[in-house]
């Protein structure tokens, strides 16, 4: 996990969403415990609290589920809640592409082209 620290996204988030992309890929699979807040604290060498934080948020989000005395693990994942997951990544990701667009004053036919070719350029990778 590599966090930066002057992204400008809070230490705690950037852990969160780390740890979401390995549960919504598949990474870590349903019932996988997720590294203790202490060892994660210690190998980030960030504070505990943070790391507190980031896990709270996964299980705000029904992604984990904290049990006293063992830590965190993940949750099963519905299908559909997934593919809802992902389509509000992929909305947020969009929408800030869009946002970047306006400030660029790239047209609406520029935007769907660099789309276009960059939907290629994936497929051919994939």
């Amino acid at each position: 996990m590599i966090l930066l620290q002057n992204s400008g996204i809070p230490i705690y988030q950037q852990i969160a969403d780390s740890i979401r992309e390995d549960i919504l890929s598949g990474k870590l699979k349903q019932g996988e415990y997720l590294p203790s807040i202490r060892s994660l604290a210690k190998d980030l060498k960030i504070s505990v609290i943070t790391t507190m934080k980031a896990y709270e948020i996964l299980q705000e989000e029904g992604l984990a589920t904290g049990v006293q005395g063992k830590g965190f693990y993940v949750n099963a994942q519905d299908t559909e809640m997934l593919r809802e997951q992902h389509l509000r990544k992929v909305e947020e990701s969009l929408g800030e592409a869009i946002r970047a667009s306006k400030i660029a004053k790239l047209s609406g036919e520029e935007v769907q082209e660099m789309l276009r070719i960059l939907l290629t350029q994936y497929e051919e990778e994939a």
